[in-house]
């Protein structure tokens, strides 16, 4: 792999991720690459610049942080189809970054061998919708075969976890209903704080945390959870990759609905509108260096599964006067 332009990010406020950052920037340096390096979190966003920096391709991003800059630099980069590596470095939780180990191997000589594989991960594309003549109005009156004839009303949001709809209020904890719509017809009616649209790869993220389903990462499909459902009958779904998904906030004169993007507020949701969600053209690709990398064993190990598990000796022992 030619390695002309490579990206870092690093977590912003935390030392160990900036020396790490000073550390690879060198390495790459000295081997004749051009290197950007820039911190991501709540008060960095370095991706739009990155991008608008210069006009040579960017072969790289390596991504020094957690599972939330990792998703950060998904949503800019995925669909120019830039390799993303990632390193847990000042992270927690680390489903998707890396052990920091790889790179005290000198990962580079590694990847201009082309010593790793990608990984392709599944996004999600969002885009609010609405109808011209509805204006303000009942949200209802936009149902039926004229509301595929509206019109986009915001930007695509992409997400790597999952899309999220929820109202919020600063004075009150307001319930939703959500109709769910799945390749254009009604799936569901949702009442409580919210729906999740999610990828195999969120399914280990917020949708967990709703009780929603664990998918392997590489399948194509898209999981639809309830967030605190006020009817039992209300469960989460697995449905193919390929569907798509339109939601209507109902009843919610107020306009508090809200779309959020991998936690991230993307913007409010007005009443009339809805949201379409599919899968996104292009997926993210996630540079892999570790030779023995296993799913099955990072969910053991996060969710800590194993240390449930009830020890049984090998011999059988009778206790006296058994």
């Amino acid at each position: 792999m030619d390695l002309g332009l490579v990206v870092i990010a690093y977590k912003e406020g935390d030392r160990e991720s900036k020396a790490a950052c000073q550390r690879c920037a060198e390495q790459l340096r000295r081997r004749g690459v051009t290197v950007l390096t820039a911190p991501t979190g709540l008060h960095h966003n370095p991706y739009p610049v990155f991008l608008e920096a210069t006009s040579d391709p960017i072969d790289l991003a390596v991504v020094l942080g957690g599972d939330g800059s990792v998703l950060a630099a998904a949503r800019y980069l995925a669909s120019y189809g830039i390799p993303i590596l990632p390193i847990k470095v000042g992270g927690r939780l680390g489903f998707l970054a890396q052990s920091e180990r790889v790179l005290q191997q000198d990962p580079w000589d590694r990847i201009q061998a082309g010593d790793f594989f990608l990984q392709a991960r599944m996004m999600l594309q969002a885009q609010i919708w609405e109808q011209p003549q509805l204006g303000q109005g009942d949200p209802l009156a936009a149902r039926g075969e004229g509301k595929l004839q509206g019109r986009p009303a915001s930007e695509v949001y992409y997400a790597l976890n999952e899309i999220c709809l929820k109202p919020i209020n600063r004075e009150r904890l307001p319930a939703a209903i959500m109709e769910i719509e799945v390749n254009g017809e009604i799936l569901d009616q949702y009442h409580g704080d919210g729906v999740l649209v999610a990828t195999p790869t969120g399914s280990t993220s917020y949708t967990l945390a709703a009780n929603g389903p664990i998918l392997e990462p590489t399948l194509d499909a898209i999981i639809i959870t309830p967030i605190c459902p006020l009817s039992l009958s209300s469960r989460p779904i697995v449905i193919s990759g390929t569907a798509r998904v339109d939601i209507w906030p109902l009843a919610d004169p107020e306009g508090l609905t809200r779309l959020w993007t991998d936690g991230v507020l993307a913007q409010s949701v007005n009443p009339g509108q809805w949201v379409h969600i599919q899968q996104a053209p292009t997926p993210a690709k996630l540079m892999i260096l570790e030779k023995e990398l296993s799913y099955f064993r990072t969910l053991r190990e996060k969710l800590q599964w194993a240390g449930s598990r009830i020890y049984i000796p090998t011999t059988n022992h009778r206790p006296e006067g058994g």
